[in-house]
């Protein structure tokens, strides 16, 4: 069962990252334009792509560790599914981090990530052909109860519409990676869905009001917030590593019902530790009644998500 443990300690993993995603958009003196983040964030996934290198040690293939050999020049559908992918994560990044500059992390991440899971679901069994278990009714009530409850007791509706068009746009996103990984194999889509999001994030610079606005943020940015954001989705990218092996040595189902355990960490870890955390990333309302209801409707969505992928 090291599996489990490997996709347990991924979604940990995700919870800081979450919480430094908080700080840094939140924080005035850090990053706190959503899309200059985006742009960012966009541009450090092309470190990944050296992970191919790893491929000409003997033996690591074995592991799983992708080789430049399964990289093919690349068709029209590679290509299309490639961009797709880029644009709709981008979006949803954006989204993400508009909403968490206005909101808890511990309110924002299982709202995003119930609207996800049932887009995902819904749309594979559309497009894909996916398999629904017999509970996934309750699972998707479980969820979109969890997400009403958030969103009607804690988000304005500004902000509920930001974290669904996240989670929408997450699970788009999600839908076009697994169709890249269907028309080509994994090394092959892995690598054209890297160099897209690059080149989407890049083309931004060709828009003269989008430009003006990086540079503006370029020029106040310091160099240890460089080093946060880097360090932030580094650890972003371990996770994501960790998720797909634990997928692979494991019940895909149980490691996507997991994705739950993210939210209990984020709530814990803000609660726990708000007094070390920096105050831009605290949350807002640790009374006792609010408190209550937050590990409420975070039980409700992780129970979902149980039922959802049993």
């Amino acid at each position: 069962m090291s599996w489990v443990l490997l996709a347990a300690g991924a979604q940990l993993i995700n919870a800081f990252v979450a919480l430094g995603d908080k700080y840094l958009v939140t924080d005035e003196k850090r990053m706190p334009k959503p899309f200059v983040y985006a742009f960012y964030t966009c541009l450090v996934t092309a470190f990944w792509l050296v992970i191919y290198f790893f491929g000409f040690i003997p033996g690591l293939a074995d592991y799983g560790v992708p080789q430049f050999a399964n990289v093919k020049t690349p068709t029209l559908d590679v290509v299309a599914l490639s961009f797709f992918s880029a644009y709709t994560f981008f979006m949803a990044l954006v989204s993400l981090y508009g909403t968490l500059k206005r909101a808890d992390t511990s309110d924002v991440m299982p709202v995003v990530g119930a609207v996800s899971a049932i887009g995902t679901f819904g749309l594979s069994m559309f497009f894909l052909g996916g398999y629904s278990s017999p509970d996934f009714i309750w699972g998707i009530l479980l969820l979109a109860t969890g997400t009403f409850l958030v969103s009607h007791l804690r988000f304005t509706s500004n902000i509920a519409l930001a974290a669904l068009h996240s989670g929408l746009f997450f699970a788009l996103h999600y839908i076009a990676m697994k169709g890249l990984f269907v028309a080509t194999n994994f090394d092959d889509g892995f690598f054209w869905s890297r160099i897209a999001l690059v080149l989407f994030a890049l083309s931004w610079l060709l828009v003269p009001n989008y430009l003006e606005l990086i540079r503006d943020q370029g020029k106040v940015t310091t160099r240890k917030t460089g080093v946060m954001v880097f360090g932030n989705k580094i650890l972003a990218g371990i996770a994501s590593f960790m998720i797909l092996k634990a997928t692979d040595w494991g019940d895909v189902a149980v490691v996507q019902a997991l994705d739950g355990l993210k939210f209990v960490f984020i709530l814990v870890i803000g609660l726990a530790l708000s007094r070390f955390l920096p105050e831009a990333a605290q949350e807002k309302d640790t009374s006792f009644r609010t408190v209550v209801r937050k590990f409420s409707y975070v039980i409700i969505i992780c129970i979902g998500f149980v039922l959802l992928f049993k």
